[in-house]
C-alpha cells in the first residue's frame, strides 16, 4: 500500500504577484484602447450630419403614407436605423484617457508579448501613438 503524498503549496513571491498584476493592467489598458478604437472607426464616405438625419427622417415620414408595403418595411427599416444613428451621434467617446494608459503600458505590454509595430499598425493605433509609447519601427 502506498503512503499518500501531501501536496506542496507553493507561495508566490510578492514580486511575482506584482508582475502578474502590472501585466493585467497593461493588457486591459491595451485591450480597453484597441475596442475603443475600433468601436469609433470612422466610415468611409461623407459624414452625416444631425441636419442631414433629419431631413431625410422627413422625406421617409413623407413617402411611407404612399409606399406599397414592401416599400413600407424597407423605409420602415432606414428610419429605425437612421433614429438609433441620431441618438448614437450624441455620445463621443473621450480617446484621450484611454491613449494615456496605452502610451503608459504598450511598451512593456507589447516587448513582453512580442508585438510588433506594423500589428500595432494594422489595427489603427497612429505611428504619433505608437512614437509616444516607446513602439518604434525597428523593434
Amino acid at each position: 500500500m502506498m503512503a499518500t503524498k501531501k501536496k506542496q503549496t507553493r507561495a508566490m513571491s510578492d514580486e511575482h504577484k506584482a508582475a502578474l498584476a502590472e501585466g493585467r493592467t497593461q493588457g486591459r489598458a491595451v485591450r480597453v484602447y484597441l475596442e475603443a478604437l475600433a468601436a469609433n472607426k470612422p466610415k468611409r464616405g461623407r459624414k452625416r450630419t444631425p441636419d442631414s438625419i433629419t431631413k431625410r427622417l422627413d422625406k421617409i415620414r413623407a413617402e411611407l403614407a404612399e409606399a406599397d408595403p414592401l416599400k413600407q418595411l424597407q423605409l420602415t427599416q432606414e428610419q429605425l436605423d437612421l433614429e438609433a444613428e441620431l441618438g448614437s451621434g450624441e455620445s463621443t467617446v473621450d480617446l484621450s484617457a484611454l491613449e494615456a494608459d496605452f502610451i503608459a503600458a504598450a511598451g512593456p505590454y507589447a516587448q513582453r508579448k512580442g508585438i510588433s509595430y506594423a500589428a500595432f499598425r494594422s489595427v489603427g493605433v497612429t505611428p504619433a501613438v505608437l512614437r509616444a509609447s516607446g513602439i518604434s519601427r525597428s523593434a
